[in-house]
């Protein structure tokens, strides 16, 4: 075995801002204030809180700590638990699919940054080359007239992606030059990021991280003077606790937690695996887990001042101009930023902080998908740049197909389906492996050797039994109440939601995959699932039949320990 010691970060501020650039992203922005205003205001707080407290915590505080005491990435973390290296595979392989479309919202950012340098928006009035004569002025518009449309939902459908030139996921076209261009604008910012490991990532999150939250109280102290301002931001925080009486306010809740903070990608654990040994996992989980939550809650005043504004100056309810996604930041935003004076100055100021948002999250993706597989090749890790550069410029010619005139269809079939169901089963196996075959006990241990405090029950409790449960119940969830993609008034055609099906499945038959190879590849019989589920530095014992997995011997006790006086060793799988 070759001893060689593993890259850190250059300071610890370097790690807290890039797993709070990667954890807090678009979604924040687009998704969490307009759930906690659709299901029941400030009373969608309880079951969000609830659920990141025994879950959304516990679980991010888990991959923090997994990756820091094995120091590896995704794969290489399960030489504790062979059977379970597939899920390893699972997580890197939803990391690289995300990033095929991932990265073309951040283009989309970089598109509307260039349009905005100009005297006038290109989407304050109908006539621009692209606008259709159902365009309706802004000074004009009624929001409430299904016949007509907004110059800013045509600038971003017909003037940015060109759909009325595709009829639909058949009808894809060619690339368009323009969004081509910025993609790979975005590309290269990756590449440079990325190309020399966390000493380079971890400062350039130090603009990409803290810019957001600049930009974020600029807006709001702009916001707030808006007339209806204040209405907006009442409907945020209205309190309807009668709604907590709605199952689907907790499903809600639920998923929110599970996709917000990042857990099931590889990112956190590729991340900590760069740590000190002795770092303080468990303050950093409860530092970085916290204000992703409270980043998701400070944002919502920043739409719904915007939103309050949009609704008091077309004098419409509050409910035709709310909405979440893409929509939110492409259409609806800019439009309100179209109407104050200085719109511009205000529009480069917003699509900044989308930018941002987005660069750090897509850096944190790809460095997933590179510490994993560098680390669990060994050759590929002496060809970092090399293997960095062959990765986004994949990246960058399957994502091609999301700039297409029909890209928005393809862009919504992998947000769909990428990152859906898989990433729940991903980490629902992962917490398996970790709780009931590795351990909670030996995890425990392994914590306390590195912080020198062991996880009180409470969190031994969630990891064992409470996460467990919640990830199995949100897997069942995610298949009853499955509904297949559209896009407007567009929905797929079955041939489309068949290939999404095959996406995610993709990723997860990893796991059986891995686990079948394993019990063919290992020694002993097929049925001796010993050598399986216990860690590859324990095998020797194993041959001598002195070690059964849930078992505590005292030559399991000083075998593990001699396991930790090589941590810093690495490992073949």
């Amino acid at each position: 075995i070759v001893t060689q010691e593993r890259e850190t970060w250059g300071k610890k501020i370097d790690f807290l801002l890039s797993v709070i650039g990667f954890a807090v992203d678009l979604a924040n922005v687009w998704r969490f204030p307009y759930l906690c205003y659709k299901k029941g205001g400030g009373a969608f707080l309880v079951p969000y809180l609830f659920f990141m407290v025994i879950a959304g915590m516990p679980l991010f505080y888990m991959e923090l700590a997994l990756g820091q005491y094995n120091r590896e990435g995704a794969a290489g973390v399960w030489k504790i638990c062979p059977i379970f290296k597939g899920v390893g595979f699972t997580v890197i392989l939803i990391s690289l699919y995300v990033g095929f479309y991932y990265n073309v919202i951040i283009a989309w950012a970089l598109f509307y940054l260039f349009s905005s340098f100009s005297g006038e928006l290109p989407w304050i009035h109908c006539n621009n080359t692209w606008n259709s004569p159902n365009c309706s002025d802004l000074n004009s518009t009624l929001l409430n007239d299904t016949y007509k449309t907004t110059p800013a939902l045509e600038y971003f459908e017909r003037g940015v992606l060109h759909l009325h030139e595709s009829s639909g996921i058949d009808d894809l076209g060619l690339p368009r030059w323009q969004l081509t261009s910025c993609l790979a604008v975005v590309i290269v910012v990756l590449y440079f990021s990325l190309w020399k490991g966390v000493k380079t990532s971890g400062k350039v999150v130090w603009i990409t991280a803290t810019m957001p939250y600049v930009v974020l109280t600029v807006l709001l102290l702009r916001g707030i003077t808006l007339p209806g301002a204040i209405d907006g931001i009442k409907a945020y925080l209205s309190v309807d606790f009668l709604r907590l009486c709605d199952a689907q306010v907790w499903i809600e809740a639920a998923t929110q937690i599970c996709f917000s903070l990042g857990v099931g990608f590889g990112v956190l654990i590729a991340f900590s695996s760069y740590n000190k040994f002795s770092n303080n996992c468990y303050r950093d989980a409860i530092i970085t887990s916290s204000i992703n939550s409270l980043t998701s809650f400070f944002s919502g005043f920043v739409i719904f001042s915007f939103l309050g504004y949009m609704s008091h100056k077309h004098n419409v309810a509050l409910d035709k101009v709310a909405t979440d996604g893409p929509g939110l930041v492409f259409i609806i935003y800019p439009e309100a930023i179209a109407t104050l004076p200085g719109s511009s100055v205000w529009a480069v100021i917003f699509f900044i902080m989308l930018l941002t948002l987005g660069i750090d999250s897509a850096m944190g993706g790809m460095e997933s998908v590179i510490t994993g597989l560098t680390d669990e090749f060994k050759f590929l890790h002496k060809h970092r740049e090399l293997f960095t550069l062959f990765i986004v410029v994949f990246t960058f010619l399957i994502s091609l197909i999301c700039v297409t005139n029909g890209g928005i269809y393809v862009f919504t079939l992998l947000d769909h389906f990428a990152a859906g169901t898989s990433i729940l089963f991903g980490v629902l196996i992962e917490a398996i492996g970790i709780s009931w075959f590795y351990g909670v006990d030996r995890f425990s241990d392994d914590i306390q050797e590195m912080i020198g405090q062991r996880p009180g029950l409470y969190w031994r409790l969630c990891w064992k039994f409470v996460s467990p449960c919640f990830l199995l119940f949100m897997v069942v969830v995610s298949f009853a109440t499955f509904n297949p993609p559209k896009y407007g008034s567009y929905y797929f055609p079955a041939w489309a939601t068949m290939v999404g099906w095959c996406l995610s499945i993709s990723s997860m038959i990893m796991v059986p995959l891995y686990a079948f190879y394993k019990f063919c590849s290992l020694p002993g019989s097929f049925c001796d699932v010993t050598y399986a589920i216990t860690p590859e530095t324990e095998h020797h014992l194993v041959e001598r039949g002195e070690v059964r997995q849930f078992t505590v011997r005292s030559h399991h006790t000083s075998s593990h320990r001699t396991a930790k006086q090589t941590r810093l060793q690495q490992f073949n799988g």
